[in-house]
């Protein structure tokens, strides 16, 4: 049993609606796991559940503001934004989430040398950083193509959810949206360009979530944001959805979130070809190298909707989660021995 510390600037429930926060979908059944294993887990930022939500899970969750005695500090990476977290405490529209993290690093991580694991999900530490360096800190990402020192620890995704999606079931239900994008415009131009935005010309469709420049698509149909908890309900009454990703993630093959969402609700994810290693992700019949073929896939999934082969590609798209990306953390951090669970990711506790 080990005591884990958690930073996260973001949700254990549904949250607010106003809020990126990609790692809803995962972060409490992941924290679920690790205390169903044994270990307890105290979270380390502020309750934004409670304070912003107003959602109390303090019954099954700990918080705690101070600096607890703890075995390991796990981190949901923060970086520097501008005129947020990099202001005065108490200023307006000031989020500690960056001064906290930096006074938790230079407690445990660089005083105690405790066995810290950086979890990069959003790709933001500088590739200088001198934590990258320390014999007591791991760099995690979600990129299958990797630099060296950094472990791949791809997107988990709850079992609950893979184990209750049937494709027979999935294919029968009604998908009146042939095409879908469900998350946030950051960087996500190029790709929606090409791909997205000509297809929409010509089938229902639907994009959910922040998109703030939009006047080069006046055809595409612009929803907002939608509550964490309508993302499933939207996915199941699409037919398929777009892979649009930042060049900077599709390039080495780190997949969000966006993926198992979709494939567990049954939306049929397509793959661009920028998308590094898309065969680990979708089946060849999924991949798309241009609008047309994006039209081409819209057409031949709606005249097979409901069928045996629209089951079989949900289904080939459920295998490939589970063989490729799909990783308990138990199997990647923890390992079990004589002594019980130790982590193991840096060596330093072994």
């Amino acid at each position: 049993m080990m005591r884990i510390g958690y930073s996260m600037w973001g949700f254990l429930g549904n949250g607010i609606l106003d809020t990126p926060d990609g790692a809803r979908s995962f972060r409490r059944p992941l924290i679920d796991a690790l205390i169903a294993s044994g270990h307890q887990v105290v979270f380390l930022q502020a309750n934004r559940d409670l304070i912003e939500a107003g959602e109390d899970l303090r019954d099954s969750y700990r918080w705690d503001d101070g600096l607890p005695d703890l075995d390991v500090l796990m981190l949901e990476w923060r970086w520097r934004l501008r005129g947020r977290n990099d202001t005065p405490c108490g200023s307006a529209g000031h989020t500690c989430d960056l001064h906290r993290q930096r006074a938790l690093l230079e407690h445990y991580t660089r005083s105690l040398g405790l066995a810290t694991l950086i979890w990069d999900l959003d790709r933001q530490l500088d590739p200088r950083d001198t934590l990258r360096t320390r014999p007591n800190v791991a760099v995690a990402d979600f990129a299958l193509r990797q630099v060296p020192g950094v472990i791949t620890l791809p997107c988990p995704v709850p079992d609950v959810l893979l184990d209750t999606a049937d494709p027979l079931t999935l294919a029968a239900e009604d998908r009146p949206t042939s095409l879908i994008y469900v998350g946030n415009q950051y960087d996500r131009d190029l790709a929606f360009s090409r791909y997205f935005a000509p297809a929409a010309v010509r089938v229902s469709h639907e994009v959910a979530g922040k998109w703030a420049n939009t006047r080069q698509w006046p055809h595409v149909t612009f929803t907002g944001r939608c509550a964490y908890s309508d993302v499933a309900a939207k996915h199941r009454q699409a037919l398929a959805t777009m892979l649009l990703m930042p060049p900077r993630y599709a390039a080495v093959g780190a997949m969000s979130s966006r993926l198992f969402e979709a494939v567990t609700a049954g939306c049929l994810p397509l793959a661009p070809a920028e998308l590094a290693l898309a065969g680990v992700f979708v089946p060849a019949e999924l991949r798309v190298a241009s609008a047309a073929e994006v039209l081409e896939r819209v057409e031949l999934l709606r005249r097979i909707q409901g069928s045996a082969q629209h089951a079989d590609l949900i289904r080939a798209c459920l295998t490939l989660y589970r063989a490729n990306t799909h990783r308990t953390w138990r199997e990647l951090l923890f390992r079990e021995s004589e002594a019980g669970w130790q982590a193991c990711w840096c060596g330093c506790c072994t």
